[in-house]
Order: structure tokens, then C-alpha cells, then sequence
């Protein structure tokens, strides 16, 4: 399984973009396409309706190395053996950290979202396997969250050793000035999800952020 030193291009199977698509089909498209680790996002479904798509999915991540992370629900991404799980700011109180590797068990990844440098400063001590920040930009994913900027992108690159991913808004037309802020590390929902192509576009963002790896920006 890949490790999370080694993932550069976050994608996601996010229910809100599914549509009539199979899940199955559109995470083959993201393998192919070159992400190297994958969330399922399921906001609005049960649990009992997240777990078979959750097991059809690991059929296909597993044998490509790519890292499973479940978005919330800690029982559920032990239960049908999930490589981690995801946690939102809003989850530690009642689920921190420490309790979801308790649950999760040895070798699990367990990434949490920050939204400021505040937040990703404090999230050292907790030591999450990532951290993801953001949103940088205005983004119909989470349509009520203020964008944090560039400039806070730029800060937590320089003060937070935690491997993370900028998050919210990326795109093609602004990658560059992302990478140039400090990021080497993406998470792309929409403009993968929603492209005529979904294998195209996610290789698109591969390349480009592969590229701060050999530092030709």
C-alpha cells in the first residue's frame, strides 16, 4: 500500500458528483488516471449504504496500492477493513485521534481537515497521519466555507511538518499558483469529478504536481 510520504494527488469518489455513475467505474477512471490515495465521501448516505460500495471499492484500490480512506465514520472503515479514515474538525470531540486509532487498529491512516494555520499548528500534537487545509478557494463542495487564501497556504507549508494536502477550489487554471505557495500536495474533488474525462483530468493534476517533486515549476 502506498505510503502517505508518497501520495501526492488526493482523489475523492464524492456521492454529491456521482449522478447515475457507477462508483465502481469512475474510481477504475481515477486509478488509471494516477491518484494515490482515494476517500469515499458520502455525506448525505446511510451507513448501510456506504458499506457494499465501500467493499466493491477496496476491490479495486487494493490491488493498485491506493490507500481507502472512509470520510466520518470510524466504525464503519474498520468494519469493512478500510486502509483509514477521515475526520472533520467538528468530529474530536467526540472521536479524537487517539480513539480513532484505537478503533482503526495498527497501520491505519487517520487524516484530519484544518482551516486555518491556528488549526493546523494544533493538529501537530494530535499527530494525524496527513492533515488536509483549506479551502483555498470558493468551492461548490462546501459552498458556506470561507476561503482561507494562499497566504495561509504559504504559512502552514513554512511552520507544520504534518504532510498535507491544499484542498478547495483547485484547478488546472490555478494549480501553478498553488504549487508556488508552498503546496506539494493536492486533493481535487470537483474538477476531476466533473470533467467530460475523468482519467484525463486526473492526470492532468498528476503531472502538474508531480513537477514540484523535480522542482520544475
Amino acid at each position: 500500500m502506498r505510503p502517505i510520504a508518497d501520495c501526492r494527488l488526493y482523489g475523492f469518489l464524492d456521492a454529491a458528483y456521482l449522478g447515475a455513475r457507477d462508483p465502481a467505474d469512475v474510481v477504475h477512471e481515477l486509478i488509471l488516471g494516477g491518484v494515490d490515495i482515494l476517500q469515499l465521501r458520502a455525506k448525505t448516505w446511510c451507513q448501510d449504504d456506504i458499506a457494499p460500495v465501500a467493499r466493491r471499492i477496496l476491490s479495486l484500490t487494493r490491488p493498485a496500492g491506493v490507500p481507502l480512506i472512509i470520510n466520518d465514520h470510524v466504525v464503519l472503515a474498520r468494519r469493512v477493513g478500510a486502509d483509514g479514515v477521515h475526520l472533520g474538525q467538528e468530529d474530536l470531540e467526540m472521536t479524537p485521534i487517539s480513539t480513532a486509532r484505537a478503533i482503526m487498529g495498527p497501520g491505519a491512516i487517520v487524516g484530519l481537515s484544518t482551516h486555518s494555520l491556528a488549526q493546523a499548528v494544533a493538529a501537530v500534537p494530535l499527530a494525524p497521519d496527513y492533515i488536509g487545509i483549506g479551502p483555498l478557494f470558493a468551492t461548490g463542495t462546501k459552498p458556506t466555507a470561507a476561503p482561507i487564501g494562499l497566504a495561509t497556504l504559504r504559512e502552514v507549508s513554512q511552520k507544520v511538518s504534518l504532510p498535507a494536502f491544499a484542498i478547495g477550489g483547485i484547478t488546472m487554471g490555478n494549480i501553478t499558483e498553488v504549487l508556488q505557495s508552498g503546496a506539494s500536495r493536492i486533493a481535487v474533488v470537483s474538477a476531476i469529478l466533473c470533467a467530460a474525462d475523468v482519467t484525463a483530468a486526473a492526470r492532468e493534476f498528476k503531472k502538474a504536481v508531480g513537477k514540484t517533486c523535480s522542482g520544475d515549476l
